[in-house]
Formats: C-alpha cells, sequence, structure tokens
C-alpha cells in the first residue's frame, strides 16, 4: 500500500518498527517507548522539511489543477491536486 500511496495518490508513508518483537508483552511497552520516545519526536519535528504550497498561474495568481511538478535529480514527478 506505501508504494501504490507514493506513485499514485502523492502521499508517504512509513512503518515504524520499534523492535525485532511483532507483539511484545504489555509489561514491555512502557519500556519501548521509552527507548524510542526522543527519536520518534525529533522524527515528528521533521515532517515539514521540504517544499510545501500552492501553484499558481505566473500572470493571474489563478490556481494550476494537475500541474505537474518536477525536481531535478528525482525520479518522481508530483502532480498538484485542485
Amino acid at each position: 500500500m506505501q508504494d501504490y500511496n507514493y506513485v499514485w495518490a502523492n502521499c508517504f508513508e512509513i512503518t515504524l518498527e520499534l523492535s525485532c518483537c511483532k507483539y511484545p508483552p504489555t509489561s514491555e511497552l512502557q519500556k519501548e517507548w521509552e527507548n524510542n520516545r526522543e527519536s520518534l519526536l525529533a522524527f515528528i519535528e521533521k515532517v515539514h522539511i521540504g517544499v510545501k504550497g500552492f501553484v499558481k498561474d505566473a500572470v493571474t495568481g489563478a490556481g494550476l489543477d494537475n500541474a505537474t511538478i518536477a525536481v531535478a535529480g528525482i525520479a518522481h514527478n508530483i502532480t498538484a491536486g485542485k
């Protein structure tokens, strides 16, 4: 699903694995949180790094639907929404 959303919906999903144990015992969840808390918070702080905004016509200032956004060196174009 992550690959599909990245390619077709311009949505970048992630999966975070906290340990190699798929179903940790309830008694260890607090320890897992404490071990990963700072890393998770640092990741959340970086979420808005990058380019964001509106694609507009340079003359009229009107929004452009379905504009293709290409970045040199990145082989994945993004299509603007409405």
